[in-house]
């Protein structure tokens, strides 16, 4: 009996992309906090994105000229806060 393997493509799925088209802007900064990520412009507009709660993100600066990700710099990870009220 042949059995059935799976194979996961390395690809990113377009279905789940959303893009956010910016043209004519000059990066200035990207900051990010545990509850948002901001993209600020030169022109002083900024793009951002609040992000919600137990969401861990995982900064990273990578390379792709040659068609594969090549890792350059990782940063540490971002935890959000608990939305959670405290208990006393």
């Amino acid at each position: 009996m042949a059995t059935n393997k799976r194979i996961r493509s390395r690809q990113k799925r377009t279905s789940q992309l959303t893009r956010f088209p910016v043209k004519g802007k000059i990066v200035e900064s990207v900051q990010a906090t545990a509850d948002a990520i901001t993209i600020l412009f030169q022109d002083h507009t900024a793009l951002s994105f609040d992000l919600d709660a137990g969401l861990t993100v995982f900064p990273e600066l990578s390379g792709w000229k040659t068609g594969d990700w090549r890792g350059i710099k990782r940063w540490r990870a971002i935890h959000s806060r608990s939305s959670m009220a405290s208990w006393p």
